[in-house]
């Protein structure tokens, strides 16, 4: 299988994506960056899990740059958007993007992401986002894999328990976790 660069937004959503790719001959990078998050004591906890993890499996993590303060501009406007409406797909753009800048920059022409693994986030939203972000990084491919079929998400509340990982119940942006609370 060619390299992968794969955008982790945490270690329970990596977990079973991760465990399937090294299961199918892939090693991949990951890359973990998520300016979304807030507040930064969560995003250190969030950032940490997904190290310990790469870590116990002999994996690279690259950590991109947390400015929480940009990705509130990208999304300006759209704060009372819902889950699954403008403020995630643009999140989900500004995020990809970065993802398919690195994988150019590392010679990586294919790169995915294990938001695609939550059921609480738009597959299209995620695919659409994707293609853009290849789109504008020649010689990068998104690949939109599906990586709740498959018995995966299954596997990902499994490995959840192994390892004791901190699982959060929101996606880490302050307007979801508003959202959360008042329903």
């Amino acid at each position: 299988m060619e390299p992968l660069l794969l955008h982790a937004c945490c270690a329970p959503c990596s977990a079973a994506v991760v465990e399937w790719l090294m299961n199918n001959g892939a090693r991949p990078v990951l890359f973990f960056f998520n300016p979304n998050i807030a507040p930064a004591a969560e995003y250190e906890r969030r950032a940490a899990e997904c190290a310990r993890h790469a870590a116990s499996l002999g994996l690279k993590m690259i950590e991109g740059e947390y400015d929480h303060s940009r990705w509130l501009a990208a999304v300006a406007g759209l704060e009372g958007e819902p889950e699954r409406g403008e403020r995630c797909a643009r999140c989900f753009e500004v995020r990809l993007m970065a993802t398919a800048r690195l994988a150019g920059e590392l010679g990586i022409r294919r790169f995915a992401t294990t938001l695609a693994s939550s059921r609480w986030k738009s597959l299209a939203q995620i695919a659409d986002a994707g293609g853009r972000a290849a789109g504008v990084f020649p010689g990068t491919f998104f690949w939109d894999k599906n990586w709740r079929a498959g018995g995966l998400s299954e596997r990902r509340r499994a490995l959840l328990a192994e390892h004791g990982f901190y699982n959060q119940t929101f996606c880490g942006c302050e307007f979801s976790r508003r959202k959360e609370a008042t329903s």
